[in-house]
């Protein structure tokens, strides 16, 4: 009897002891071994929100991978099937913040290694158990991915005894892991660019930002790319390429989610989307390194080709004072006078075209025909008068008051520093497209401060010699070789002209081009013949010749530079944003190019880098698909994608590939080492 009684006795005192909470155990298909799936009641039922805890862990072996509820670019969400369950009226399924993986150039979200997702199963009737019998479906990836079933049968009901520590800490620890509702971030109301594809969010953390990580749950319709984030103190902005399948994607209205973590923090926000344009992140620069740049940028400007022709008017008229400083000082100082007017003036354009929403950048009046036309009639002017074919004389009366004041001419000089930033503006030099951008992004009064230090870079010289004219006792004193300069400055400004016809030529017609361009070479040999006889014509052409022959010996000798190949044969397609994401998803490569005629610095780009060997071969490579940008014309497209870039002028050159998924930007003036080195930093 006594032995009965302690039998029953110990049965009592194990039953009141802790039991191991139910589960599954590890299940594993036979035919995909790397991964392994548990499902375990983690707790006792939870009277207040009617549900009961539950905890569903997935061991992943090294290398293996699965997915978010918003896998990204590539593969799907697991999901699970309760269809068979009993008593079972509502799931709902927490997801840990996930990681970003780039995988032969296919971005997604998820997790490795192993993830617990906590869950909270909500009865029908909270008097009965819960008999569970669903369907996992897991996909998992490496190189290639698999879709595996997992059968889930498992009662939940009120436990009775004690809780297994294990699964309660397991579930604990995976809720702490899953973004809870935003009480430290806060975020302004998303942005949305139609026209650049893009989405902007800015959010507001309660301390400087360490590490932090964002995400957006697709739509049926969208996919968000890698964000590129731009840190401002104590706000992130945030943006995001946008893809699609719909052409005619528009976000406006859209609610979205978005997760955001930090070091000890991950919290999720939801937002109504707005249409607005979006501007270029500020460059991370202080106003006096902006204004730096822009002295730096102007300066290099002065040695750019485009100024070449008004610098070799200013010698001449310099060469004529015969280096007296008190005749120096007055013109080189009205000269850079003239620069900073203009470069006042361009603000002011720039800053009407802000207002009234129009895009912009740097060299734009260079697309308008109008503008073309007049650079044309300015630039054949002067250069017939320098040809010496007419000279303005003005009214006795007024010539003899000029006479009598020290300022006789002024206006001169002032034109000639103002034409000299008109022939700048389809150059850019390394700094410029910087300061610009920069301008362009920033305050009216930054903009104006910037333009102003760019006025300023390109004036320097001018002002240098203004402040040291013994510096010009250098050059030679005045003589009748004077008049053969006058002459060479005149062909170079006729060069001028017949360049800035080539760039009208589409707007006027190959007819009207032609006589144009037989009028500017043939008068001055009309007025030559006429002026000083055949003899005079004869020398001109014999000179011409010398020239020429000179010039073909030098091109003879610097062949290898520039002559292989001379023609642009590059199977070139128009730009296009989205299918640049598309070939990087693929494992391809791609070299944008945004170009235009009128930029000098584009085609020096072209033939001294982009068509020489070993560059020109490089670009013929089967994985690398070359796109281009023609901003010689307005294009909005092309606008767009230089202002989510950053940059308000051309040329601009960028690499893409499976390592570089943001593209590289490469300088301004292009080198065959730099060229060749971000094509190979690209591959896969």
């Amino acid at each position: 009897m006594i032995k009965i009684l302690l039998s029953g006795l110990l049965l009592l005192l194990l039953s009141a002891g802790p039991t191991q909470a139910q589960n599954t155990g590890w299940l594993q298909a036979p035919e995909h071994p790397p991964v392994q799936v548990r499902l375990s009641q983690a707790g006792r039922f939870d009277a207040g929100n009617q549900h009961y805890p539950a905890l569903l862990e997935v061991a992943l072996d090294d290398g293996w991978k699965s997915y978010w509820r918003s896998p990204g670019e590539g593969g799907i969400a697991p999901r699970i099937d309760w269809q068979g369950s009993e008593n079972l009226a509502a799931v709902n399924w927490q997801w840990p913040t996930p990681e970003r993986f780039m995988l032969l150039g296919v971005e997604t979200q998820g997790y490795q290694d192993e993830v617990a997702f906590p869950l909270q199963l909500a009865p029908e009737d909270p008097s009965r158990p819960i008999h569970l019998n669903a369907i996992l479906t897991l996909p998992s990836c490496t190189t290639i991915c698999v879709l595996t079933d997992y059968t889930l049968q498992l009662t939940f009901e009120p436990l009775t005894s004690g809780v297994d520590e294990r699964s309660q800490y397991a579930y604990q620890k995976a809720l702490s892991q899953v973004p809870g509702p935003a009480r430290l971030v806060s975020m302004a109301q998303p942005v949305w660019d139609k026209q650049r594809q893009q989405l902007l969010i800015s959010l507001q953390g309660p301390r400087p930002w360490q590490e932090p990580v964002v995400f957006v749950d697709d739509l049926d319709s969208s996919l968000f790319s890698r964000p590129q984030m731009n840190l401002d103190g104590d706000r992130l902005n945030v943006r995001f390429m946008v893809g699609s399948w719909d052409d005619a994607l528009d976000l406006a209205g859209e609610s979205l989610t978005v997760t955001v973590a930090d070091q000890g923090f991950a919290e999720q926000l939801s937002g109504t989307v707005k249409a607005a344009p979006i501007l270029p992140d500020t460059p991370p620069f202080s106003l006096l390194q902006a204004l730096l740049y822009a002295l730096l940028g102007g300066l290099i400007l002065n040695i750019m080709p485009c100024v070449l022709p008004v610098l070799g008017l200013k010698l001449n008229s310099l060469l004529l004072h015969g280096g007296n400083p008190a005749q120096i000082r007055r013109p080189l100082l009205l000269s850079a006078i003239g620069i900073l007017l203009s470069f006042w003036a361009l603000a002011t354009f720039m800053l009407a075209l802000t207002w009234s929403g129009a895009s912009l950048g740097w060299g734009i009046q260079f697309q308008q025909p109008a503008f073309l036309t007049l650079m044309l009639l300015i630039t054949g002017l002067f250069a017939f008068n320098l040809f010496g074919m007419f000279h303005i004389r003005l009214p006795h009366q007024l010539n003899t008051w000029l006479a009598t004041r020290s300022y006789r001419g002024d206006a001169g000089h002032l034109l000639q520093g103002m034409l000299a930033t008109l022939l700048a503006t389809p150059c850019s030099a390394p700094f410029l497209g910087t300061a610009v951008a920069l301008a362009l992004a920033s305050s009216p009064p930054i903009l104006v401060a910037i333009f102003t230090g760019l006025g300023l870079g390109m004036a320097l010289p001018w002002l240098l010699l203004a402040l040291f004219p013994a510096a010009l006792r250098v050059l030679p004193k005045p003589g009748r070789w004077m008049l053969w300069v006058k002459v060479l400055f005149g062909v170079m400004m006729l060069a001028t002209s017949l360049w800035l016809l080539s760039l009208l030529s589409p707007s006027l017609g190959p007819n009207a081009s032609l006589l144009l361009a037989a009028a500017l070479l043939l008068l001055p040999l009309l007025f030559t013949v006429r002026r000083h006889g055949i003899k005079a014509l004869l020398i001109c052409l014999a000179a011409g010749s010398l020239l020429a022959g000179i010039g073909g010996v030098v091109a003879l000798l610097t062949q290898p530079y520039w002559v292989n190949p001379v023609k642009d044969e590059l199977n070139w397609k128009p730009l296009d944003v989205g299918r640049i994401e598309r070939q990087v998803a693929e494992g391809k490569r791609v070299f944008v190019d945004i170009t235009a005629d009128w930029c000098i610095t584009c085609q020096a780009n072209k033939i001294g880098v982009l068509l020489q060997e070993p560059v020109y071969s490089a670009l013929q490579d089967e994985d690398l698909l070359l796109m281009r940008g023609d901003w010689t014309r307005p294009d909005t497209e092309v606008t767009a994608y230089l202002r989510a870039h950053g940059r308000a002028g051309v040329p601009f050159n960028q690499v893409y590939g499976p390592t570089l998924p943001d593209g590289k930007p490469l300088p301004v003036l292009l080198t065959t080492g730099q060229v060749i080195d971000a094509l190979e930093e690209a591959r896969p």
